[in-house]
Parts: structure tokens; sequence; C-alpha cells
């Protein structure tokens, strides 16, 4: 028998039980839709988390107070304050791959505005933070050299501290005066939307004036951290190596003793997220895939039954000439039409089922074409796999008992 002869007998036998089709190839529906969704989701995370990270600064390194303790753990040092703005203005004069350099010192107060009260993350920032960070300023100013020498008392604001204090998320408070700590502070500017990081909402900040912010807030000398924009991607290296030995050295670490700060490179932290991420969409992916392979078996039962309804027919073309491996050839055909149709109508559910996601939810999903493909490919799989033991006992009907069989 020809391959199109039984192509033809297994479009008929799939047009004459519909309803069984049909739900033979929900299973597989759900299953690749899942996959398409799931790892649509996983892969539009990955991009975005990059991306936001990578809008906070480029070819930046972060310092932090502390030491890498074992297996790369962070250790803080809990009270002990071991960076200064001195440390962050002799980076800035005695490391030639460095282009600017940011101190910051960040802690969460009270803030009041009018009948609004909520506790804000307060960061005292240098004019260069702007530079560094890539931050914008969508309405009014941000700190300037004048405000940090003066220890002025002005405030920029993210867009999520003006929703908190202000009530309306679009609204242009320049000019108010909010209370921080109980200490008068009037508005100068807002940021554009920035988001979070990781670790920090950037949206939800009050920036002040890093000399106010330690000297009229705080009472403090040191700073959280120093963020340090370095000229170009490929002297982050030697930049980090230079700035390690000059803080120790400043620092007056000796030999073969930890360091009481930690580096932090932005390209190790995009590896580190993207590593992370990538993670999540495999798992999202395989939980997904579990479901495509409980709907195989859906597809096993039925065929099973299908053989069984159906042997006195095998009987009959058995005895007409009939063989063994016509029989296996077309009931494994007819599961695996199952699965592909079952896989191209789950593409068009995960497609869809995607985009109504990132409409309703807002969230960023990312459709592969890789992805799809793989979708494909295993619900093929799938079906071969379902098909192959129903194929096999119906091709090892007897035909003498078939056609005695009612």
């Amino acid at each position: 028998m020809t391959v199109d002869g039984s192509v033809e007998i297994v479009l008929h036998a799939l047009g004459t039980n519909k309803l069984r089709a049909g739900l033979a190839m929900l299973g597989v529906v759900v299953g690749v839709a899942l996959v398409v969704v799931m790892v649509s989701i996983g892969l539009g995370t990955r991009q975005s988390v990059a991306m936001q990270v990578q809008a906070l600064g480029s070819n930046l390194l972060g310092i932090f107070p502390g030491s890498a303790g074992q297996l790369g753990v962070r250790q803080s040092l809990g009270s002990i304050r071991t960076l200064t703005w001195q440390d962050a203005e002799a980076i800035r004069s005695e490391v030639p791959e460095v282009a600017e350099v940011a101190p910051e010192f960040a802690r969460p107060a009270q803030v009041i505005s009018g009948s609004q009260n909520a506790t804000v993350n307060i960061s005292g920032v240098t004019p260069a933070f702007e530079i560094v960070r890539n931050f914008r300023v969508q309405d009014g100013v941000f700190i300037t050299p004048a405000a940090l020498a003066s220890r002025a008392r002005l405030a920029v604001l993210g867009r999520t501290a003006v929703e908190r204090l202000f009530g309306d998320r679009e609204a242009v408070p320049l000019g108010a005066v909010i209370k921080i700590d109980r200490v008068r502070f009037t508005v100068v500017g807002v940021t554009e939307e920035k988001g979070f990081d990781g670790t920090v909402d950037w949206d939800d900040v009050v920036f002040v004036p890093l000399a106010t912010a330690q000297q009229r807030l705080f009472g403090v000398q040191h700073v959280r951290a120093i963020y340090v924009k370095v000229r170009d991607a490929t002297l982050l290296p030697p930049a980090q190596e230079k700035i390690q030995q000059l803080l120790r050295a400043r620092h007056r670490i000796r030999p073969g003793a930890d360091d009481d700060f930690v580096i932090r490179n932005q390209t190790a932290i995009l590896g580190l997220v993207d590593s992370i991420t990538r993670t999540l969409t495999l798992m999202l992916g395989s939980i997904a895939a579990v479901s495509l392979i409980v709907g195989g078996t859906g597809i096993t039962n039925i065929m099973l039954a299908s053989v069984s309804e159906r042997t006195r027919e095998i009987g009959i073309r058995r005895a007409v000439g009939a063989r063994r491996r016509d029989i296996l050839r077309e009931f494994l055909l007819e599961a695996v039409l199952l699965s592909l149709a079952g896989g191209i109508v789950g593409v068009l559910v995960g497609v869809m089922g995607s985009l109504i996601i990132s409409w309703i939810a807002g969230w960023v999903t990312f459709i592969s074409l890789a992805a799809v493909a793989i979708a494909v490919v295993f619900a093929a799989a799938v079906g071969i796999c379902s098909g192959l033991y129903p194929a096999q006992r119906a091709a090892r009907v007897d035909p003498a008992v078939a056609l005695r069989y009612e």
C-alpha cells in the first residue's frame, strides 16, 4: 500500500470520529500552548531585566562596603564604614581609565507632603550620579554643583515617589515643600522612569545633595556605594584592578588580608542576570512540556480504543492482502497527524495567549521562532512515541481472530 493510500485511510478514519480526534488533540494543544506561553514569558523577562540593568549605566563598576567571603558570598561588615567620599575623589583623580565617579549614601526615611506620609529611600548623590547611572530629569533640574557645595535642602523625586507623596504619578510638583525626617526640602526636579534593577526601585527614591544627606539628615561621614563609569568597556578589567589596589592602599589593608570592599562589574551582573533568567525560562518550559507528555498519554489511550473498535476492519484488510507494516504505518501516521495538528493549533493558541498576557498584565513577552519550532517537533515526537504501541498492537492482530471479532 502506498503512503498516499495510508494518508487517505487515516484522514477518513479521523473524519469519521471527529469528537475522538478532537479530544486526542486537546492535550497536545494545551501542552504546546503552555510551552509557547511559558517560554515567551521567560524570554521576555530575560530581555526586560537586561535592558533595565543596562539602562542604569554603561561601562559601570559598583563599589560597596564589605568583603567577599567564602564561595563568593558577600559578607557585610555591619557597623564598619569602609568607603568615603574621599575614596571616590581619589579614584577619579588617580585611575586614568575612569571617566566619572558618583558616591552615594542611601537610607530609608519618613517623608511628609501635606497629608501624605510615606517611608521612602533617600539617596544622597552628587551631580555626577546623573551621568554615571544614566538618569534623566523629565521636569526641572537634577542636583547641581552649587546645591552640593552649599548643602542645599533641595530634592529630586522619582515617579513612584511623586505618586506616593502627591497622589498623582503624572504630577509636576516643582516648588513644592516636603519634609524628610522633619527637615524641609524644596522639590526642584522629577526623573524619568527607570524601573527596578534587581535590588532598588529607582522610581521610588528621593534624591538630595550628598553633603546635605550626610550632614543635615543622617550625621554620617561614609558612603553606601561608589559608582564608577569607565571610559570604555574594554577598560573595565584594568580599571577594576587599579581601583582595588588604590583602595587597599588607602585603607591600609595588609598583603594577604581580605578587601574591606566589594567591586561589582556590570558585565558580570548582566551575566548573572542572564544565567538566572535562562534557568527560569528552561524551568518554565520544562514544566509546560510535562503537560505535553500528559497529552501524549491521552493520544495513546484513544489510539488503543481505536484499535479495539477497528479490529474487524483490520482483519478484513489483512485478509485482502494488507501487510503488517501497512497497518503499523497507518496507525502510526494517525497518531503523528493528531499530534502535529494539535501542535499547530497549540502554537496559534500560545501566540495569542502571549499577546493577550502582554496586553492585559503589561508583562514583556518575546515569541521565539526557535521555541515554536521545538514545540512542534516535540509534539510530533510525542505523537510517534504515543502511537507506537497502539500501532504495533494493531499490526499484531491475527486476521482469523479479527474476522470473527464483534
